[in-house]
């Protein structure tokens, strides 16, 4: 069972780290400090961490820790929440012993020496939850939030059509322990004045293809221009979500070294369109990159296409 495969790994080692992947979203966060503060109650004795990049929006789960080189020699890594070994945030997971990927996104590449991925679930944040049930770790209400956080972000609050009846029977354990559902709620929905500018931006600047590709694209100075983070910009990808007839629809920005796409759809699979562009994810939820703005009409032929298969089939 990989429960106990991964479990006696643990035991094995006196120094445990958690990785996530860049730009980590509520699921990666809630995956990496719910497993962190699950071990560290189970496992007084050990040294466990959560390592990489944080998330304002987030924040309030906690931080993450930074640690030396030297503590990875004799390291057990553990990778959640990424099928891509070069999205982890932190490359030092190869320098550890031994590494174990915990996933739920569509394999890009296989990069652990033990490796649990479960791509039918909703949220890495509830495989976090089902194995610390499994082995009767010890959890508390700083591991429940972050896990609940976990799944009530990458399950769109429950809306997407990848939740199963488990998912709510574990946030139903989740709130036994404690859980504030309100106050999460609030905490996730707080935006700043500079959001919500930014946000007309995008009603205002959003096209539409003939076939059904809905899209926005997002320049660095605009993002300069609103005072936001480049986080608080990726984070409103689903402004265009509801617009009938147009079943895919992305969000294009313009960071300072690179141009991301994040790629939604409620119709059609585009893990393979991402796949193209030096992405991947979910069926539903992907992720991809341009080289330069020259690729984008390329990108959106290419998404029609998606669209217009999709329409064809049904």
């Amino acid at each position: 069972m990989i429960y106990d495969e991964i479990l006696n790994k643990i035991r094995e080692y006196n120094t445990i780290i958690i990785h996530g992947h860049i730009r980590p979203d509520g699921d990666c966060l809630g995956s990496q400090l719910g497993l962190r503060q699950s071990l560290r109650l189970t496992f007084p004795e050990k040294e466990i961490y959560a390592v990489g990049e944080m998330a304002n929006y987030v924040k309030f789960l906690g931080e993450v820790d930074v640690i030396a080189d030297e503590k990875y020699e004799s390291a057990l890594a553990i990778c959640v929440d990424c099928g891509n070994s070069e999205r982890l945030s932190d490359q030092r997971f190869k320098t550890a012993k031994e590494v174990i990927k915990i996933d739920h996104h569509i394999p890009v590449d296989n990069y652990g020496d033990i490796e649990w991925v479960c791509e039918e679930k909703p949220a890495c944040a509830q495989m976090i939850f089902e194995f610390i049930e499994a082995c009767s770790l010890k959890m508390d209400l700083v591991a429940a939030t972050a896990i609940y956080t976990g799944i009530v972000t990458d399950t769109g609050r429950f809306r997407f059509d990848s939740v199963e009846p488990a998912t709510f029977r574990v946030a139903a354990k989740l709130l036994e322990l404690g859980v504030n559902v309100a106050k999460i709620d609030n905490e996730l929905s707080i935006e700043s004045l500079d959001v919500l500018k930014f946000k007309g931006y995008i009603l205002s600047n959003f096209k539409l293809t003939d076939t059904g590709f809905a899209y926005v694209t997002v320049t660095k100075e605009v993002v300069e221009e609103y005072h936001i983070s480049y986080e608080d910009a990726a984070n409103q990808v689903n402004l265009i979500s509801n617009i009938p007839n147009y079943p895919v629809w992305a969000l294009i920005i313009e960071y300072p070294t690179e141009i991301r796409v994040r790629l939604r759809s409620r119709g059609p699979d585009i893990d393979k369109l991402a796949n193209l562009y030096a992405g991947g994810g979910h069926a539903k939820a992907s992720g991809c990159k341009l080289l330069n703005w020259s690729q984008l009409t390329n990108f959106i032929n290419d998404a029609d296409n998606v669209v217009k298969e999709y329409k064809e089939s049904i």
